[in-house]
């Protein structure tokens, strides 16, 4: 059975930084590449990084500089580090796998991520990002 575990959330000072962990189960990175979504109250569901055994890691534009994603084979787990936070990365972060070149536009299709997720194993059941000014 497929299992995902995600942590690393909390509240932070504008600046500061946070880490995002996504341990999962069931599969290798071999087979899937996972990434990480966010929404914020009131906002659609954005895509903002994927990572890739088989290809360059995508980013968001408005994280682009300031997240990095990074995958740690020995524990099954994939980082999203997060650096110069601003209020505005202020939302609820979601891990999802998908099997290997899966296009970013298809990864993008979401338009809300707490709906979307149910019921399906490939999504984490989120954590809680809050950056205050």
């Amino acid at each position: 059975e497929v299992q995902q575990v995600e942590s690393g959330g909390g509240s932070v000072q504008a600046g500061g930084s946070l880490r995002l962990s996504c341990t999962v189960s069931g599969f290798t990175f071999d087979e899937v590449d996972v990434g990480w979504y966010r929404q914020a109250p009131g906002n659609g569901c954005e895509l903002v990084s994927i990572g890739s055994r088989h290809s360059t890691a995508y980013y968001a534009d408005s994280v682009k500089g300031r997240f990095t994603i990074s995958q740690d084979d020995d524990k099954n787990t994939v980082h999203l580090q997060m650096n110069s936070l601003k209020p505005e990365d202020t939302a609820v972060y979601y891990c999802a796998y998908y099997p290997i070149g899966r296009p970013v536009w298809l990864w993008s299709t979401v338009s809300d991520c707490a709906s979307f997720r149910v019921g399906k194993s490939a999504w984490g059941q989120g954590t809680q990002v809050t950056v205050s000014s």
